[in-house]
């Protein structure tokens, strides 16, 4: 690990984030198909994983709402609005990559894709939208408190925003790793909770998930975990054991034994 980035693998800033506009159009080009690239642009073989994660966490929490129109952020498919697309009458997708391009429904609801600007920037109104998911995207992103402040300036006075995020550093992102993309690297809860409390949010419900053992265990016998409501909620509990461990970057396997990601149920402050 070179001197320069100790600061950011010890969590105490989050890299990337201070970009400059060049360092940004690298960034994106990289992650612009890294997503579509690890197997999800193959729609016929997609499979969307997280929708009991999403349910525990996030939909469950805005049972009977009505939303006019919802952002997905990063949302490919737009695949985890399934479980809520009773609840939404128009959905935007704002997605890089040119394989999810041509979504025009989810679920019998009208969908209309766009293609986000480099810098983070997005081209709606102020609050467009009552309902934005953001859900393992951020962390994609390098200048993710720009993002987090556009999103703000993007939600109803009303709205609700689920945001979740891998809180590790998933490695070290100077290397290549298997199974993710070139530039993705998770981000410290601290940092995190800053961001969002800066940029005129609140936190209505906050919770740790993803214990490493749970998708490991459950790969082992072919079953995609977040997609089953029990394995769900005993990674629910095990993670609330475990989240006295928010170490961001994890070198042995006591370090690695908690949550590595936090959900977010956000309203305007």
């Amino acid at each position: 690990m070179s001197e320069d980035l100790s600061v950011y693998f010890a969590g105490e800033r989050l890299y990337g984030d201070d970009f400059t506009r060049d360092a940004i159009e690298k960034w994106f080009r990289d992650e612009e198909e890294g997503y579509a690239s690890l197997g999800a642009g193959a729609r016929q073989s997609y499979q969307y994983a997280y929708h009991q994660l999403n349910i525990h966490h996030g939909f469950k929490h805005i049972r009977g709402r009505r939303f006019r129109h919802a952002l997905g952020f990063g949302g490919a498919y737009g695949d985890e609005f399934m479980p809520i697309i009773h609840q939404v009458n128009s959905i935007t997708i704002l997605e890089p990559s040119a394989a999810f391009s041509e979504t025009r429904e989810i679920g019998g609801v009208p969908c209309e894709c766009q293609k986000p600007e480099v810098d983070g920037s997005m081209a709606f109104e102020n609050g467009s939208f009552d309902l934005i998911t953001c859900l393992g995207v951020m962390h994609h992103i390098p200048n993710v408190s720009k993002v987090i402040a556009e999103c703000s300036r993007c939600l109803s006075a009303d709205g609700v925003m689920l945001l979740r995020e891998p809180i590790v550093s998933m490695g070290d992102w100077t290397k290549p790793r298997a199974g993710l993309t070139k530039r993705e690297r998770g981000i410290p809860v601290g940092i995190l909770q800053r961001m969002i409390e800066a940029h005129g949010f609140t936190t209505r419900h906050k919770a740790l998930c993803v214990f490493p053992a749970i998708p490991k265990l459950a790969g082992m016998i072919d079953m995609v975990a977040y997609n089953n409501p029990t394995v769900t909620w005993l990674d629910a509990v095990l993670s609330g054991v475990f989240s006295w461990n928010t170490k961001y970057h994890r070198t042995n396997a006591l370090a690695k034994l908690g949550p590595t990601s936090a959900y977010f149920i956000l309203e305007k402050a």
